[in-house]
């Protein structure tokens, strides 16, 4: 049998689970943050406080790199998840967003020492999820910024409102084709208030025409854009299949920052969670670059296989994940210097 990459493992679908197994895919290549949980900071950590969720997932991330199965069960991992919300549990497609979100939500409160209830009402923000204020590795590398400031119309008051975010969810601008360029300005576009929507003004002492614009005031080291393909209105359900052109390289979000002097404007791709299908049944794969041979591969659960650069861009796509640092295959006795 053909020796596999480090780095490189399929993962069993337990039932529908294509949802999981693509995010895991596309963490498990997010190197900056999987190096933590092979780091001496971790291990001592997990000495003074032990906790469920972070001893799977540093088992399931240390069997995908140093095992030498070319694939494995993700079982301990799923059962975890499925105590943090129930319907992973089911044998019923999920959402591979929302998992993302829950996911990152989870592990990153798990390590912030302090047990706090974890939120389950965060998988529906606009901008994605919304974390605690304590730091964490997880949200010193996933965690930015949004500003959203408001002005009055009449006497010019302005007021801001920061929230964090590790996803942003962005609409698709057009229903033919359109870029990922296109998606960002569509999301930051301002955005006027007026009639029945107009904002109360504290100085003017009434409710006043408004416009409100979002910028972002701090940059992830990690951005990750998920595409809004599956559509609501009312009863009314489906599925987005626009073909939306995203950059492989040199992703430029200068634009919608706040300040012209932030650092690491420009982010290249390292991973991609496709699905296929329609928005009730369907499946998903994910496309990885190889932080070592930067080489794709492709995971279809247990499949897994190199693909071209070229093959990347498809009107498959549904999460995106850039970066503006350089990676390179985890070790497991360092510590992780770009994420502590």
């Amino acid at each position: 049998m053909k020796r596999k990459d480090k780095g490189v493992t399929g993962l069993c679908n337990l039932g529908n689970t294509c949802y999981m197994n693509a995010v895991i895919q596309c963490l498990s290549c997010t190197t900056p943050m999987v190096e933590y949980f092979f780091s001496w900071q971790f291990e001592a950590f997990m000495a003074r406080e032990k906790k469920e969720l972070l001893e799977a997932f540093s088992n399931l991330m240390t069997n995908m790199w140093f095992g030498k199965d070319r694939n494995l069960s993700p079982v301990d991992f799923l059962s975890v998840m499925r105590n943090i919300h129930p319907p992973f549990g089911k044998r019923s497609q999920q959402d591979a967003q929302e998992f993302l979100i829950y996911t990152l939500n989870a592990l990153h409160e798990d390590l912030t020492k302090k047990d706090k209830k974890r939120s389950s009402d965060n998988a529906g923000s606009s901008s994605g999820a919304r974390v605690n204020a304590s730091e964490s590795p997880i949200s010193r590398l996933l965690q930015g910024v949004l500003r959203q400031t408001t002005t009055c119309l009449k006497c010019g008051q302005t007021n801001h409102r920061d929230d964090t975010f590790t996803v942003l969810s962005l609409p698709i601008a057009s229903a033919d084709e359109t870029s990922l360029q296109e998606c960002l300005e569509c999301f930051f576009q301002q955005v006027m208030l007026t009639k029945m929507d107009k904002i109360f003004c504290s100085l003017c002492k009434t409710k006043q025409d408004t416009s409100v614009k979002g910028e972002i005031w701090k940059l992830p080291k990690i951005l990750i854009l998920h595409l809004k393909r599956f559509e609501y209105k009312g009863h009314v359900k489906r599925k987005l299949k626009t073909n939306v052109d995203f950059p492989l390289n040199n992703l430029d979000v200068s634009p919608f920052l706040s300040s012209v002097n932030v650092k690491h404007q420009k982010y290249k791709l390292y991973a991609v969670v496709n699905h296929f299908g329609e928005l009730d049944y369907g499946h998903y794969t994910a496309f990885c670059k190889h932080p070592g041979t930067k080489e794709w591969n492709a995971f279809d659960d247990i499949r897994h296989f190199r693909i071209s650069e070229l093959t990347v861009q498809t009107s498959s796509a549904y999460i995106l994940f850039y970066t503006n640092q350089t990676f390179s295959c985890p070790k497991k006795t360092s510590s992780c210097s770009a994420c502590c």
